[in-house]
């Protein structure tokens, strides 16, 4: 059974950091790319961040860049999402997501979410 639960998310005062982490179970995790998603009530789901399979290559969205860092640890079969600076319009729900195998993305995996408030 495939699993991805995030986690670390909560309120956070304009400026502050938080560390979201997605765990995940059940497909070979480093046949997998990875990504980071948001999403706010009435808009469309946004791409956040990205690493491919190797951990060798990662992407931003311009929003972001410079701010978020995204990593994974192969033993732990886990992605991380070190967000610092953050602001008001950071606040979404934040998935994590799996395409694979490798550029064939033949199967896709979502998390179910974790809550992020930048509020003061």
């Amino acid at each position: 059974q495939v699993q991805l639960v995030e986690s670390g998310g909560g309120l956070v005062q304009p400026g502050g950091s938080l560390r979201l982490s997605c765990t995940t179970s059940g497909f070979t995790f480093s046949m997998f790319n990875m990504k980071w998603y948001r999403q706010t009530p009435g808009k469309e789901r946004e791409y956040v961040a990205g690493i491919i399979h190797n951990g060798r290559i990662t992407d931003y969205a311009d929003s972001v860049k410079g701010r978020f860092t995204i990593s994974r640890d192969s033993v732990k079969r886990t992605i991380y999402l070190q967000m610092n600076s953050l602001k008001p319009d950071d606040t979404a729900v934040y998935y994590c997501k799996a395409e694979g195998p490798y550029a064939y993305n033949t199967h896709t995996y979502w998390g179910q979410g974790t809550q992020v408030t930048v509020s003061s």
